[in-house]
């Protein structure tokens, strides 16, 4: 296991995640943390003991970390992945009419629930949280009736706290979308069915009293009370770098080729050590926003039309926001959110030009030219990556035209230290061979088994064969999982 270079509170890391979960499930960015107040709620009424308590409330915080893994499947399921998974979470009639149109609900919410389930057992596992609350996240979409996914197990299979989770994330979403009397029906409707009816009754005798005592704590109240059982632990910020990636699978690996070179150009432009940190935090995380803008916009191939820019732009915003709740890494949240900023005012949200993104600091002009150079120098789905002399030459323009400072871009470029996302030969060890990496590296930027193949010149046979023994090697069955547990492993 590689050895994570910036390490941060373990409540801070788990906030970030619900952040980018709330995004992508097309929440408003509290819906997690307010979630997580209600599970406990409902868990010390239903019995539960303090560690149990806290197991389910950590378990509906990050509940939706695995929602980026399947974030391609539930794009080409519903077209727009965020708005499919609102309308899902809030019970409208779209949802379910989409999902006849591809063969039944299980039929085709069967894989995507599998991805999801498995990823964010695996990021309770790289946060170090308890076997129990990742045991509630690989089975948060079953069903106490035994009709739930991915493997419809009834109640005497699922961990109780599953069940928690879901009654705590329906009375907060039916009451904020519905209001209370609507929400107590819809929780009745699925009473025995997605939960067990002594639960669903609790809730609908208490559930209105907790949503006003919950409405009348203040955003740091909140946190600070589930916080308490994490204050002395920390996580990876990588991780959250990993997961913001999965969204869109040929970005596997440039959140962290951004930091990397961030850091290492901060370096060498004499920032001290601790601003040297927080531009590789910033690196990391400045592509959090992403989560809230729909797959099918990032996939594009020709001019995006007015209305998908005007979401673009909103990503660095939401980054900037998600540093407002994000503890330690709120410095790093807010210099990220510069990463697309221009000297000339052209850039975005803010629109600033270089007298105000100086006032930031040399951090920010870093950022900003890193950025570009490595997505240049990588593949997108509308062209091929750039030869790095191709990339210099347009950053160079770039910054004679006033957008980029000129010398961080010469000093960058030249450098010759700064990482892309094409396939790298370090780190792989012995867990794989040479030939199994070479396959788990394509298929994580999305290749399929025959476009694998072909590239490799291999049998797509031969193909199969590789991904299921690197499935075996990682202990896992998707391959967002495998590209997850890779990652953190300094395969990818």
């Amino acid at each position: 296991m590689s050895q994570p270079r910036s390490p941060v509170p373990v409540f801070d890391a788990m906030k970030a995640l619900a952040f980018v979960g709330d995004l992508s499930m097309g929440q408003p960015t509290d819906h997690s943390i307010r979630t997580a107040w209600l599970a406990g709620r409902i868990a010390r009424t239903a019995g539960f003991d303090d560690a149990a308590a806290h197991t389910v409330q950590d378990a509906a915080l990050i509940r939706w970390s695995g929602c980026t893994a399947n974030a391609p499947d539930f794009s080409e399921l519903f077209g727009d992945d965020v708005g499919g998974r609102e309308a899902m979470l809030a019970g409208r009639a779209s949802w379910s009419t989409r999902l006849e149109q591809h063969g039944g609900g299980a039929v085709a919410i069967k894989p995507l629930a599998e991805i999801h389930c498995e990823v964010s057992g695996e990021v309770g596992a790289r946060l170090g949280l308890s076997a129990a609350t990742q045991a509630i996240l690989r089975n948060v979409f079953e069903t106490w009736d035994g009709g739930g996914l991915p493997s419809q197990q009834g109640e005497a299979s699922v961990p109780p706290g599953v069940f928690v989770v879901a009654l705590a994330g329906d009375l907060e979403i039916f009451s904020r979308t519905y209001g209370a009397v609507r929400a107590r029906d819809l929780i009745s409707r699925k009473s025995g069915v997605a939960y067990p009816p002594d639960l669903a009754e609790a809730v609908l005798s208490e559930g209105e009293r907790w949503i006003a005592e919950l409405d009348a704590r203040t955003p740091h109240a909140l946190a600070a009370s589930l916080a308490e059982p994490h204050s002395a632990r920390t996580a990876a910020v990588e991780l959250l770098a990993d997961i913001i990636d999965l969204k869109l699978p040929w970005m596997t690996g440039y959140s962290r080729a951004v930091a990397t070179a961030a850091a290492d150009c901060a370096a060498n432009s004499g920032c001290t050590n601790e601003a040297v940190e927080t531009v590789y935090r910033a690196g990391l995380i400045h592509g959090i926003g992403r989560a809230a803008v729909p797959n099918l916009i990032w996939e594009t191939r020709g001019p995006l039309p007015e209305s998908a820019w005007e979401k673009v732009r909103l990503v660095p915003y939401w980054t900037s926001r998600a540093g407002r709740q994000a503890g330690e890494l709120a410095d790093a949240a807010e210099l990220g959110s510069y990463a697309y900023e221009r000297n000339d005012g052209s850039g975005y949200f803010r629109a600033l030009g270089k007298p105000a993104i100086d006032t930031i600091g040399r951090e920010a002009q870093i950022i900003a030219a890193v950025v570009a150079w490595v997505a240049l120098r990588s593949r997108r789905p509308w062209r091929d990556a750039l030869p790095d002399h191709e990339a210099a030459a347009l950053l160079r323009d770039e910054a004679t035209r006033g957008r980029f400072d000129r010398t961080v871009i010469d000093m960058l470029v030249s450098g010759g230290r700064a990482e892309s996302i094409e396939l790298r030969r370090d780190g792989a060890g012995s867990v794989l061979t040479p030939r199994e990496l070479d396959v788990l590296r394509a298929i994580s930027r999305g290749g399929s088994n025959k476009e694998v193949a072909k590239a490799l010149t291999l049998s797509p046979s031969t193909v199969r064969t590789h991904v299921e023994n690197t499935f075996r090697k990682l202990g896992c069955s998707t391959r967002a999982a495998a590209t997850l547990k890779a990652s953190s492993m300094g395969l990818l």
